[in-house]
This record gives structure tokens, C-alpha cells and sequence, in this order.
């Protein structure tokens, strides 16, 4: 298969818990919590699901004293690294640091008076816990707002400086930097602008991008453009919908550029007449049955003899649509299969593949870092 190795911007390697984000790691991918913090069991449940889905690291919005407590009490039981989510209140960032949070999501410049920051850079120096800025267009400060008019890529950058000079002061290199705006132009160009005067991890997102299918086709443009250049270490899709889902995208994004195989992936046709079985019920019954399977494995399924063979010998199990449908294993024909027993007999050679892969282990491939311009 054609592939295309994608030099990638080399960054400073922060720790997140017990996942590395920059330098020669995975890019990682993030979701966050939408119940009330201080439901704690409701939260956690929903961080389980997360990390079920794959999620490498998972944030949580702590916006009092009370949620920094729950906070505490998810932590100590939750199954991935913990971002608690915090603003404005130095007083909670450095509650959270006590009670273990993995990193805080805090921009230095909004906590107020130097001694606070200090403080609060201090917990995070002395255990070890990385900071991430987060400029957002929705909330530029108000100069920048008044100097620039709107939210340009210039402004982004202006305002993600400001706080990253500040964690310079302080000598406090272990932090990630995100850029959201809701537009695509605004958030590539400003991401593109910031890569090249930084070295630390750049965590990508288009912010507010929509519903489920614009919010995802959103991200797809935007975060496509940035990692085909290299740019970006981490990311989340920020869609109205269950976070579970923001998860899929970012590793369907991600597996399209084949820069990190997670789970399986379905290689189907958009079906047409000359279907011999009903490929849409196949992939949507497949997709449902396959979510607990976080290896990497492709799977094709089409529905002609057309161009089902083709596809399905490039794949690790295929089935190419006929009379009847063929099945093939690693490339070669196998057996035929009836359209009734399709889709069980695809999720049993598929699980049988995932075992034999489970029992042979193999690294997760991640394209090799090379320096950028």
C-alpha cells in the first residue's frame, strides 16, 4: 500500500499522567467530561467510557473548591491521566495539584497577581505536573480584541505569548499551548504561526465546531491540514454530541493519515446496485459489534466483485460481494459466506485475527519524527 511518511514539527516531551505527549509519542487523543463534577460517580462513569473508547487522556472541568474536592475523589479512581480544567481561581489549581491532577489547563496571565501564579507554577514544578495554555477566540482578552477587531491568527498567537512569557519567567518549560477558534482559516493559520516560535506541544482543536457530522467534517479539514504539515501532538474534537464520539473522530482522523492505528478499520463502499449484500447494514452492524477492539486491523467490505477483490486482498479480512460472497484472509480467498451468516462470520474471523495479534504483540506505529523546516 502507497504511504507517505509525514515529517512531523519535533517538540519538547511533556508527561500527562503516565502518556507522553510530544517529542517521539503517539499523538494522543483527548476528550472531556460534560457531567457535573461534583457528581462524582456519574463522572467517572463517563471517564470509563471514555477510556473504553480509546481516549489516552481525559479533561474536567473544576470550577469551585467542591469540584476540586470530586476531582479528587474521580482521580484516585479514574483509568486515565486527568486535565482538571480551571479558571481564574489560582486556589483551586493548586487544591487539584494536591489531589493529584495529571495537568492543569490554566492560563497563567488570568489568575492574577504574581504571587499567585508563582504559587501556582510551583505546585506544578514540585510534582511534576505539566500546564496547559489554552487561547480561545471566544475569549481574547479585551485589548487584544479592541487592537486586533476580532479574532485573527495574530491575535491567537499575541495572547498565547503573553502566557507563555510569563512560564518563561518563571523557568517553567513543561507546558502544551492550544489555539481554538471556531473558524478553520483562523485556527490553521494560527497554530501554523505559534509552531515555528515554540517548542513545546501544540494540543489541537477547531473549539465550538458544530454537531455531530458538521462538527466532525469541520475538524477534519481543519486538524488534516495541520498534521499533514507535522503540526500537533494531542488533540480533541469539540462536538455537541457525546464525547464518546469526539473520541472515534480523532482516531478516524487520525487513522486516515495513517498516523496512529487504533481499532478496527472499516474499508467500504458507498454500495450501488450492482451490491450483492446490503453493505450498509453490514458496516453499521460491524461498527456497533467492534467497538471494544482498540488494536489496529483493517477490514473491507464491498459488495461487488468489482472492485471487492482488489480491496479485499489489500485488507487483513475482506469480503467482496458475489453469488456468493468470497471471503479473504490476509490477502488470499478463504471460503464462501451467505448473507445471512456475513456479519457474524466477519466478526468471528476478525476477533480471531485480534487474538492471534494479542498473542504476537507488535508496537504501535507512529510516523517517525524528523525536524521541520
Amino acid at each position: 500500500m502507497f504511504h507517505v511518511d509525514i515529517p512531523r514539527r519535533k517538540s519538547r516531551q511533556i508527561m500527562v499522567g503516565s502518556v507522553a505527549v510530544g517529542g517521539d509519542a503517539p499523538i494522543s487523543v483527548q476528550s472531556m467530561t460534560n457531567t457535573e463534577t461534583c457528581d462524582v460517580e456519574a463522572t467517572l462513569a463517563q471517564v470509563r467510557r471514555l477510556a473504553q473508547a480509546g481516549a489516552d487522556i481525559v479533561r474536567v472541568s473544576v470550577p469551585s473548591l467542591d469540584a476540586a474536592e470530586a476531582f479528587g475523589k474521580i482521580k484516585e479512581r479514574s483509568p486515565v491521566p486527568l486535565v482538571a480544567d480551571i479558571h481564574f481561581d489560582y486556589r483551586i489549581a493548586l487544591r487539584v495539584a494536591e489531589l493529584g491532577a495529571d495537568c492543569l489547563r490554566v492560563n497563567p496571565g488570568n489568575i492574577g497577581r504574581e504571587e499567585r501564579v508563582r504559587a501556582v507554577v510551583q505546585a506544578a514544578r514540585d510534582r511534576g505536573i505539566p500546564i496547559r495554555i489554552g487561547v480561545n477566540a471566544g475569549s481574547l482578552e479585551k485589548d487584544l480584541q479592541k487592537k486586533y477587531g476580532e479574532p485573527t491568527p495574530d491575535a491567537l498567537v499575541e495572547s498565547a505569548l503573553r502566557h507563555i512569557d510569563i512560564l518563561s519567567r518563571l523557568d517553567f518549560p513543561d507546558f502544551k499551548v492550544s489555539l481554538k477558534a471556531s473558524d478553520v482559516f483562523t485556527t490553521v493559520e494560527a497554530y501554523r504561526k505559534l509552531a515555528g516560535q515554540i517548542e513545546q506541544p501544540l494540543h489541537l482543536g477547531i473549539t465550538e465546531a458544530g454537531g455531530f457530522r458538521a462538527g466532525s467534517v469541520k475538524s477534519a479539514i481543519g486538524l488534516g491540514l495541520l498534521l499533514t504539515q507535522g503540526i500537533g501532538d494531542t488533540l480533541r474534537i469539540s462536538l455537541a454530541a457525546d464525547p464518546v464520539e469526539e473520541v472515534k473522530v480523532g482516531f478516524d482522523i487520525l487513522k486516515s493519515l495513517r498516523l496512529r492505528n487504533k481499532g478496527v478499520n472499516i474499508i467500504a463502499c458507498p454500495s450501488c446496485s450492482r451490491q450483492e449484500f446490503n453493505v450498509i447494514n453490514a458496516v453499521n452492524a460491524l461498527e456497533a459489534r467492534l467497538e471494544d477492539i482498540l488494536e489496529p486491523l483493517d477490514v473491507a467490505v464491498i459488495g461487488c466483485v468489482v472492485n471487492g477483490p482488489g480491496e479485499a486482498r489489500e485488507a487483513a479480512i475482506g469480503i467482496a460481494g458475489g453469488s456468493p460472497n468470497l471471503l479473504y484472509i490476509d490477502g488470499k480467498p478463504s471460503h464462501k459466506v451467505a448473507e445471512a451468516e456475513l456479519v457474524d462470520e466477519l466478526e468471528r474471523q476478525i476477533r480471531a485475527k485480534i487474538a492471534q495479534m494479542r498473542a504476537h504483540p507488535k508496537e504501535e506505529r507512529t510516523i517517525p519524527i524528523q525536524s521541520v523546516g
